[in-house]
Order: structure tokens, then sequence, then C-alpha cells
């Protein structure tokens, strides 16, 4: 291998260490004097470091003092990750994110630890284990799959302590806890039925892994129901403020008939029972509404919003307790809480 050609970057323990002395090698010092250097020991002079520090860059070639610090328990931080979509940027004012925050913080308060918050590109998932590899955290949770799962098992497959609030997926390596969204869509296209209403509309990005699970739950019921899914019935939107005035003027435009709408997201459903409001149509005497979390907001807001309860606080103590389990090298197995039907006037019989 020449000066000018890299070797090819660690996957397992021993690479590990041969790249080590590859890096003793160029800088013409003991492997010990690179392990110092790299963790910033005061024995090595501050030119010799620099160094040493610039081939390790060089070479791609990251010190792992996250494990370090699991394994001298020096650390008492959790990273929460809270991934965005870059073209849309969900901002973290969003009441799911928010009450998700609230709900980890007093988990990990009780537990005596803290929280570092951060985000991530949705498009590159495996960028939430920085914390950990960097040695600011000793375990990350990361709010949301998004559209990444290879990258999470990755993750997995490299031992980094990871839990992730979402669904659960096939050939999963990674811990999830999540709502049972399944049933949650059930739950809510089937009390629409029950109340006389067959044209159900489905706001969402059904791509999203917790969305598409809803979204199987809508069809499920309706299909049990006896009645034939419609796509012109299914509107792809964000979570984002605006997307539930978009989602209505689509059905609007697509001059499509409906007669209930099942949001995706509170959020969504209360900016579609607005958007209504202001094309004439009444809510629930002409369009019935169903949402999905529960946010604390859903009570206040008018007509008050019937919706899916996320149980957010038992995901909080979950999520940290599944966590705890990782860091002590435990397995921790995936997790589906139940979701609850919440009937209040949006979607109330007239």
């Amino acid at each position: 291998m020449s000066a000018n050609t890299p070797p090819e970057v660690p996957n397992t323990p021993s690479q590990q260490r041969l790249q080590m002395a590859d890096i003793a090698r160029l800088a013409g010092v003991s492997t010990s004097t690179v392990s110092r250097a790299l963790a910033g020991s005061k024995l090595v002079n501050e030119e010799t470091r620099t160094r040493i520090m610039e081939l390790a860059r060089s070479l791609k070639y990251t010190i792992n003092i996250g494990a370090q610090n699991l394994r001298l328990k020096q650390n008492r931080t959790i990273g929460v990750v809270i991934p965005y979509d870059s073209a849309t940027r969900q901002h973290l004012s969003d009441p799911f994110f928010l009450s998700m925050l609230g709900s980890l913080a007093d988990a990990l308060t009780e537990q005596g630890f803290d929280m570092l918050v951060s985000r991530v590109d949705a498009e590159e998932l495996d960028a939430a284990a920085a914390p950990f590899d960097t040695g600011r955290v000793i375990g990350i949770v990361l709010i949301g799959q998004w559209r990444h799962h290879d990258q999470l098992n990755q993750l997995a497959a490299r031992h980094v302590p990871i839990v992730v609030w979402g669904a659960q997926l096939p050939q999963q390596l990674y811990c999830t806890v999540g709502g049972d969204n399944v049933s949650g869509g059930d739950l809510a296209v089937s009390h629409l039925l029950q109340q006389g209403r067959q044209r159900i509309a489905f706001f969402g990005d059904i791509n999203l892994p917790e969305v598409g699970q809803r979204y199987e739950g809508y069809c499920q019921a309706l299909q049990r129901a006896g009645l034939a899914i419609d796509p012109a019935l299914q509107v792809s939107v964000a979570f984002l403020p605006d997307s539930g005035r978009q989602a209505v003027q689509e059905l609007l435009r697509r001059n499509v008939r409906f007669d209930a709408i099942f949001a995706g997201s509170d959020l969504l459903a209360m900016t579609a029972i607005n958007t209504l409001r202001t094309q004439g149509l009444e809510v629930p005497r002409q369009i019935a509404v169903v949402g999905y979390d529960d946010i604390e907001l859903s009570t206040y807001f008018h007509p008050p919003l019937s919706t899916i309860r996320q149980p957010i606080r038992a995901a909080g103590r979950a999520l940290v307790a599944s966590l705890l389990e990782l860091i002590e090298g435990r397995p921790a197995p995936s997790l589906q809480l139940p979701t609850q039907l919440m009937v209040r006037e949006s979607s109330a019989s007239v």
C-alpha cells in the first residue's frame, strides 16, 4: 500500500487495530502514541497530535468514544434525534414532537439522565449516530423511521444503542417502540362507517412506515364493510401545518364525492376542518373528521376533534427502558403500544 492510498475503512476490530498501525506508520510514531493522540492525551505534543488527527481524518478513521464511555460509565446523556425532510423542513413546534419530547424528558429525568436534542436530514438517518460516535451521548432515541429502514439496520449491525419510535417492519434489526397503527386506522374508519359515512378520504404520506400502516387499517375496515378502495380518496401530503388545506383543495379539484376524512395526524385534521369551513362545508353535519395522535389541543379545538390516541406518556418510558437495556448490553425486543379511539364532536352523529 502506498502512502497516498488510504487503507480500507475498518469494519471489524482487527481491521480497526490495523488502521491505527497504518496511521502510526504514516506519522512515523508508535501505535500507542496514535492511541493517546486520538484520545486527546496531553502526553503527546501539539504538533504530533495535530498531524495524527489530520491523518486520521484523511483515512476516515473515527475512534468510538461513545463505546469507551459506555465501558467507563462516565456519561449520563441520552441523544434524542428528530429527522426532518429537507424539502419541507417540518418544524420542531409540531405538537406531536413537543409532546414526545416532553414525555422523553420526564422519563429520562426519572432515571437520572440528561437529554441532548438534535436533528438530521431524513435522507441520512445514519447521521443520527454521530452524537454517540463522538462520545456526547451513550445512546440514541430516534423519533421516526422515515424511508430509510436500511440505514437504521446498519446502525444496529454496528451495535449503536438506538431505539426508534416507529413501525415494526420486515427484516428489522433495530428496536422500535410504536403505536399499533393498523389497529388505529381500523378503529378510525370503523367508527366513521358506524356513523353512516361511506366515502371516507385519507390524508397522509403512505410511503412513511407509520402512515402506511394507518392506511392499511383504513383499507382493512373498508374491505370488511364490503366497500371498494377508491384511490381518488387518498391524498398524499406531508405533516405540515398547511397540508390539510392542500389535501381538501385537492379533493375538491378532483371533484370526488366524500362525506368523511381520516387524517394521519391531528394537525392535518384541524387544518382540513378550517379549510372545509371556508368552503362552506359543515363539520360534522356534512363532513365527519377523525385525526390521529390525540395532541392536547384536540380537545379544545372547534369542534372538539375525534382522534386516535397514541400513548405518548407510556411511549417515553418505553423508549427509555428499551434503550437502557441496549446500553447495558442486553437485548431489547420491539414493542407495540395499544391505540384508542377518542370520539368527540368532529365525527358525532347529527
